[in-house]
């Protein structure tokens, strides 16, 4: 039998969580109507998380684990679980409990009002503050950078309909970022205010040059405005020098004034040759995406899977 809800939840070095989160999932999915999956992704950590999933499998038939052979990180984990959800409502959500199960009610609440994406608005975040403020500023630079409206408040959890997923998942660029992508494919949405708990003790997995690293990536996967700015860069100088020329110009024509050039030359040619290096940079890591996307790996590897029999599909 289908069922109505699939769970996808990525897992990285969270053994501890996995058992209190597997108990209030099925606690509050027990109150729905319809059946429901729950999907484990595995994404390579060096814990013993596959073996609590491999436990809670055999418990639970409902449960269905997958364990990719390394870290491909977390979106692209949450894109093995989507690729073998059933449900005809998919729910995606961390495994730290920060997201909370009871939480889900709420969302198709606001789901079968009929929005295709119901995005859950965290009320107040109990982050530290460092961490607050990093994302606020990745999400107004993202913003600013993609010309599209982004909350900080709002993450990976949320309620999807079938549609809005296969949308989604019809898109096998190697950089994937679900929240940037789920709002690309439009459809009605809606956001649902929700509590987010206090984190696990566990250390997060997003430490600083992970988190710029993905800020990158997702501005230059889903954004050519850098390139556009290199431009209008370009242009202000080309200006600038132009103004600049005209001036020592007139000093020398009009005021006959000697115009020193040595120590105003050596500083252009610095500046003009960083900001050539520069440009080229960007330029190159746009061309490196494209080689990495034309070399059409797949997006993950699945080392072993538990239960999932009858919906595998290709990475």
């Amino acid at each position: 039998m289908r069922p109505r809800f699939s769970i996808i939840v990525p897992v990285y070095q969270a053994e501890a969580c996995l058992l209190p989160l597997h108990e209030r999932l099925v606690r509050v999915l027990d109150t729905l109507p319809g059946g429901f999956e729950i999907i484990l992704v595995e994404d390579g950590g060096r814990d013993a998380s596959w073996t609590t999933i491999e436990k809670i499998c055999r418990s639970d038939p409902r449960v269905k684990g997958v364990k990719l052979s390394r870290n491909f990180g977390q979106h692209s984990a949450i894109t093995a679980g989507l690729d073998r959800a059933l449900g005809d409502l998919i729910v995606i959500m961390d495994c730290d409990l920060q997201d909370l199960p009871e939480a889900i009610p709420p969302l198709y609440a606001k789901a079968v009002e009929g929005f295709d994406i119901v995005l859950a608005r965290r009320s107040t975040r109990n982050d530290p503050i460092f961490r607050r403020i990093a994302s606020r500023a990745f999400y107004a630079l993202l913003g600013y950078l993609t010309d599209t409206p982004q909350d900080a408040a709002i993450a990976n959890f949320g309620m999807y309909s079938r549609r809005a997923v296969e949308a989604v998942m019809s898109m096998r660029e190697h950089l994937r970022y679900f929240p940037a992508m789920i709002r690309w494919v439009g459809f009605r949405s809606a956001t649902a205010d929700v509590e987010h708990a206090a984190g696990s003790d566990r250390r997060s997995s997003y430490t600083l040059r992970k988190l710029l690293h993905l800020a990158l990536d997702v501005v230059l996967s889903f954004s050519e405005k850098p390139l556009r700015l290199v431009i209008k860069l370009g242009f202000a100088l080309s200006f600038l020098s132009i103004v600049w020329a005209l001036v020592l110009l007139l000093r020398a024509v009009i005021v006959r004034q000697s115009v020193p050039g040595w120590s105003s030359l050596i500083v252009s040619v610095w500046f003009l040759s960083g900001l050539i290096v520069f440009v080229l940079g960007v330029v190159g890591i746009y061309v490196g995406k494209v080689f990495e996307q034309v070399k059409h790996r797949p997006l993950y590897i699945v080392e072993k899977t538990v239960s999932v029999e009858g919906n595998e599909k290709r990475p």
